[in-house]
């Protein structure tokens, strides 16, 4: 999926962000795996997925609507928090394969879905929500099987959205923030 073999190959850690990218979006010449990558990647675009799913949750689940609403806002500052990163560090998306699907922005470092992704994990998942977590992961693979994203983007964005998550876990509960 290189096209570019005549440049030289960055090494280190960038070089293994790369390969894996490379390896991962390989895989999306599967036409199966190419549609999945496209719709995970769609249905998490700006959180909305798991926005729909906490307003699900505090819709469906009464007693802790609450507790619901508050995982939900968040999801939605983790999401504007790693959209604030981004045009700090401004990291520019993988060039050395071809996308699957069309970005919002061309900065990648972090990934806004994984962000996301990993904060409803951790907030919904506290609330009994076992999809919540095996779906968040698989949005975070399909950014790099569409090729948008770095595993380094990935996993900055899923620790910033756990790491939020996790430090409103208490103001998600109730208590004070």
């Amino acid at each position: 999926m290189d096209d570019h073999h005549d440049l030289p190959r960055p090494r280190g850690l960038h070089g293994m962000d790369h390969r894996i990218v490379a390896a991962l979006r390989a895989c999306g010449t599967d036409p199966r795996v190419a549609g999945a990558a496209r719709a995970l990647s769609w249905a998490g675009e700006h959180g909305a997925l798991w926005l729909a799913a906490g307003l699900t949750g505090a819709v469906v689940d009464r007693p802790r609507r609450a507790a619901w609403l508050r995982g939900t806002a968040l999801t939605a500052g983790a999401h504007a928090v790693s959209m604030g990163v981004k045009r700090i560090v401004r990291r520019p998306r993988p060039t050395h394969v071809e996308p699957l699907v069309g970005t919002v922005g061309r900065h990648s470092f972090p990934s806004s879905h994984a962000t996301s992704a990993a904060a409803a994990a951790v907030a919904f998942g506290a609330l009994g929500a076992r999809a919540v977590p095996p779906l968040a992961a698989a949005v975070c693979v399909s950014r790099l099987v569409a090729g948008v994203h770095y595993p380094s983007d990935v996993a900055a964005g899923a620790a910033l959205g756990a790491l939020t998550a996790r430090l409103g876990a208490r103001w998600m509960a109730g208590g004070p923030a």
